[in-house]
């Protein structure tokens, strides 16, 4: 993952009671209708799943990551009786004390093999008893802990695959490292597979040398289709302008063996997207990299990848067009890695808004009709719908004029793709007089600032003067993307709501801007003539400048792109002493869904997995955690029980209390 959400201390630790009414007036807590009823099946196809186990084999969910189970033991009606049925540690706060201090806790266990498989930030994959927690195996590809990764020490989930047969690594499980390797092992034995040759430096392009040694790593997990296993990565953002590049890489699942790349970035005149990227080739840019997890789509032989911006990220000026592939959702062919259709949800993106979440394989029932679509969620609030086989919107996208004037030399594109529908999930723009504050002098501060920036609504561009982003770089929507409802066609996701600060520094100012400014991120766009610096647009008192709810969780009918509810999620309990205010935090990791009519998610920096409603988005309860649950939630039943499991391991971005731990939830034994 590209490095987005910085550091966010004391967020609300100076709100008192005296400001509870001023932040539920602008909480945006509504229902709007209610869902619609579908009877569509929504069952992922299983794969070598335990006797007596349904379950959740993919890391999201399925192949196309709808984050939806057919279990449906745990109801609204009974799901306040949840209680914690097991937890493990995986032992990291004591074993790696130093390292876990740059950690987050992301990952999403998989149930194959009779067992739960899931990674630690540090790439260790383990295995748990699906009833009891118990370990089963464990396997230490001991990366390197002093790399100082870009995006922290990070693993999202693992792959499984089946090869047939029941000899030595017939069956494995594939993940990416933080020191940039893919490896294999046993499945059922966690022993590495000898024969597997990608147990390598495999992602990193010849000759390509890294600034650091954690410029480049891999934070999301492989996909698999068939005998083909996929992987992306995650790079550092901002440093330079001949950055490593974004190449996706295929390998053969028995051997190792390279089967194609494919690069988002044009490096001849000759290539299909090379029109959109003017000037002389071969490029430089690097990045474009597709860091967020991916999906499959097995019957059309298809891989979704979710792009990112181009290097640097800032400044555009020396790639101009629209720079196609990048900020794209790509649709590749699994045999080839040639691409069939892609759709570019940014166009020349200089504001960090990649596409960040796995693309999401639906069937909608539209106009009477079922419809196979690509749903993608964005860092702008803003969710595409697409037809699956030629990447056409199914709900109508419209190019609408955007801000102009950036810096000197850069290229803007004079328009932006909008859908017609859903509206922005979260807001993009904000009149100075609405700036949020607890007192007049932190209202009038943060009025002062908004004035001082330009900010003129989504896609105003970087300047010297200073751009407000709204959504900033960290929101709406992030890595963990949304759940599906099949059965009322129904899109559940949770945003981010907070604003950025950024500024364009003349490249021989960047040293001395870096050193004035010790609490903002300072990059220096190295090559460009720009360099960069972004914060989050706080106020005196240490408080978003601009209004709650700061994260929330919202509904949406893929039909027709109707907002069908929207909540605030998450509460100040761990950032102000124990006052649990109802405003909102960031939010990492996403929902699951159950046919039960459950929505689960942690995500929020208050320490508690929750349960919702579907139909209403109605709170119905919250399991205590032992930290953050950034981290998407799993489900499945296991021997005639339906356990809902989360990894709590905790943010050390977000300042938050770190821990080690994967907690079973499940309703009492009878």
């Amino acid at each position: 993952m590209k490095r987005t959400l910085p550091v966010i201390l004391g967020l609300i630790a100076a709100v008192g009671a005296f400001a509870l009414a001023s932040i539920l007036a602008g909480s945006m807590i509504w229902v709007a209708g209610g869902a619609t009823r579908l009877d569509v099946e929504g069952e992922a196809k299983p794969v070598r799943a335990a006797p007596g186990a349904k379950g959740w084999a993919f890391y999201g969910g399925d192949p196309g990551g709808s984050r939806y189970s057919s279990e449906s033991q745990i109801t609204p009606d009974n799901v306040r009786k949840l209680t914690v049925a097991w937890r493990y540690s995986t032992g990291d706060l004591k074993s790696k004390p130093k390292a876990i201090h740059d950690s987050a806790g992301e990952a999403t266990p998989i149930l194959v093999e009779d067992s739960l498989v899931f990674c630690t930030p540090f790439n260790e994959i383990i295995a748990v008893d699906p009833g009891t927690g118990a370990q089963k195996w464990r396997h230490d590809p001991k990366i390197n802990l002093d790399q100082r990764p870009a995006n922290q020490f990070v693993c999202r989930g693992v792959a499984y695959w089946n090869g047939g047969g029941d000899g030595a690594c017939a069956r494995r499980i594939f993940s990416g490292t933080n020191d940039g390797r893919l490896i294999a092992v046993d499945a059922r034995t966690g022993a590495p597979c000898a024969d597997f040759a990608g147990d390598g430096d495999l992602a990193i392009d010849p000759g390509m040398e890294l600034i650091w040694p954690g410029e480049f790593q891999i934070t999301s997990p492989p996909v698999v289709l068939g005998d083909i296993v996929v992987i992306g990565s995650a790079i550092g953002d901002n440093a330079r302008l001949e950055a490593p590049r974004g190449t996706v890489r295929a390998f053969n699942a028995r051997t190792g063996a390279a089967l194609w790349t494919f690069d988002p970035v044009p490096r001849s005149a000759d290539e299909p997207n090379a029109k959109d990227w003017i000037g002389d080739y071969p490029r430089k840019e690097g990045h474009a990299n597709v860091w967020a997890p991916m999906s499959v789509d097995a019957a059309r032989g298809l891989i979704f990848a979710p792009t990112s911006s181009p290097s640097p990220d800032f400044f555009g000026g020396l790639r101009p067009g629209d720079n196609r592939y990048a900020n794209s959702v790509v649709a590749l062919e699994a045999d080839t890695g040639k691409v069939r259709w892609s759709f570019q949800t940014v166009h020349h993106d200089v504001w960090d808004y990649d596409v960040p979440s796995q693309p999401g394989l639906y069937s909608i029932l539209k106009d009477g009709r079922i419809i196979d679509v690509v749903a993608q969620t964005t860092k702008t609030g803003l969710v595409f719908v697409l037809d699956r086989d030629t990447g056409a919107p199914v709900i109508p996208v419209e190019e609408r004029p955007v801000p102009q004037g950036g810096a000197p030399g850069e290229a803007l594109s004079p328009t932006q793709p909008f859908p017609v529908a859903p509206p922005p999930l979260v807001p993009n723009t904000i009149d100075p007089k609405d700036a949020f504050g607890v007192t007049w002098f932190d209202k009038r501060a943060c009025e002062k600032a908004i004035r001082s920036l330009r900010a003129e609504g989504l896609y105003t561009p970087p300047t010297e003067q200073g751009t407000l982003f709204l959504p900033f770089t960290g929101g709406g929507g992030n890595w963990g993307g949304p759940a599906f409802d099949p059965a009322r066609n129904l899109l559940v996701v949770n945003m981010s709501n907070f604003a950025h600060r950024i500024q364009l520094i003349p490249e021989d100012n960047v040293e001395s801007v870096s050193e004035t400014y010790h609490d903002s991120e300072v990059s220096p766009q190295e090559g460009a003539p720009f360099g960069m610096r972004r914060d989050v647009l706080i106020s005196p008192l240490g408080l978003p400048c601009n209004p709650p709810p700061w994260g929330v969780l919202a509904a949406v009918d893929l039909s027709d792109g109707r907002i069908v509810w929207r909540r605030t999620l998450g509460t100040t309990e761990e950032l102000a002493g124990g006052l649990a205010f109802p405003v909102g935090t960031p939010t990492l990791g996403g929902p699951a869904i159950t046919a039960g009519g459950v929505v689960f998610i942690g995500a929020t920096l208050d320490h508690y997995l929750r349960a919702f409603d579907v139909e209403t988005g109605k709170e119905l309860w919250k399991g205590r955690l032992p930290t953050v649950g950034t981290a998407t939630p799993m489900t499945y039943e296991w021997k005639g029980r339906q356990y809902v499991v989360i990894f709590a391991g905790g943010y050390a971005n977000g300042d938050t209390k770190l821990s080690d731990e994967l907690v079973a939830f499940a309703l009492p034994e009878e």
